[in-house]
């Protein structure tokens, strides 16, 4: 019997999560007194685990052809060529980097800037755009395919195995952590011709530290939804294993109640390698797009479920 239980509630539980994979678009509620988007032609973008800013090359590019200023400063230790970060490995420094070090980095980067930016994060860039935005030093957040706050867990088979080169207790955290072709092929590049995902991993994938990537199941990844902020737009990837469509959903879900501007997103077709997938265009654009239309008086504020 007690079997027959835990069964039924693992059906439950996997048909819960396959209903928030199904849903494509939803805006949070609107009010008069949310914030809007400040003014500011400032983007700063934010690199995830295993990768460096030139993740960005092509969005920086896009946005600057729309007349922003952008940066996309690299994390702690990731300025290197790849080639020379690969080289290092194991380095012993890199292990120590923690994601309260990571925030203060890109604190004292934004304290630089002439006007509050709009930050723009991958992955786990993108969990450090969502915890920078409550601090009222940015003008709006978009995190794509980010990396689940404290609190969001899920159980897909699909993501405990991507996240198992993080996860897996066996690990010690103070050796950063470096994928394996098959690892990144899983949860980067799945889905993609074999050459272009042998290119990705040799041009782009550097090793990152454990303590950085586990710190999603901490409290230092714990975001206020109490607070009001900045607008922030989540996007999914219908095909990413390694931050599943459900996974974001459930991040945004977490900020029903919040009184800001929060909305949803996802692309049924893109994989965790979106930045730089095929059609990034399409995502860059939505992007833009809602910028624009969230922006002081272009942005519509009539209530929505």
């Amino acid at each position: 019997m007690q079997i027959t239980k835990i069964i039924l509630v693992m059906l439950v539980t996997c048909f819960l999560w396959a209903c928030k994979a199904n849903v494509q678009e939803q805006k949070g509620p609107r009010d008069p007194e949310f914030q809007t988007i400040a003014t500011s032609k400032t983007i700063v973008f934010v690199h995830g685990m295993y990768l460096t800013p030139n993740s960005w090359d092509e969005w920086e590019t896009h946005f600057q052809d729309l007349g922003f200023t952008t940066y996309s400063p690299a994390w702690p230790l990731h300025d290197l060529p790849v080639d020379e970060q690969n080289a290092l490995h194991p380095n012993s420094e890199l292990g120590t980097l923690t994601l309260p070090m990571l925030l203060q980095h890109y604190r004292d980067f934004i304290a630089t800037l002439e006007e509050p930016p709009i930050l723009i994060g991958h992955s786990m860039g993108g969990l450090v755009v969502q915890l920078l935005l409550e601090e009222n030093s940015a003008a709006a957040g978009i995190v794509i395919h980010s990396a689940p706050p404290f609190g969001v867990i899920s159980i897909e088979p699909k993501f405990l195995k991507a996240s198992w080169p993080i996860l897996n207790p066996a690990l010690n955290p103070s050796e950063p952590s470096k994928l394996t072709f098959k690892q990144f092929q899983y949860g980067f590049v799945n889905g993609m011709d074999l050459t272009i995902q042998q290119d990705a991993y040799a041009h782009y994938c550097v090793p990152d530290s454990l303590r950085v990537g586990r710190s999603s199941l901490t409290s230092a990844a714990k975001v206020d939804t109490s607070v009001s902020r900045a607008p922030l737009l989540i996007i999914a990837g219908g095909r990413d294993n390694t931050v599943t469509a459900s996974t974001n959903y459930a991040n945004f879900r977490l900020y029903r109640k919040t009184p800001a501007i929060t909305d949803y997103k996802q692309f049924p077709d893109r994989n965790h390698w979106t930045l730089k997938q095929d059609g990034w265009q399409a995502v860059a654009d939505y992007t833009a797009n809602w910028i624009e239309e969230n922006t002081d008086d272009a942005a519509g504020l009539s209530p929505t479920e």
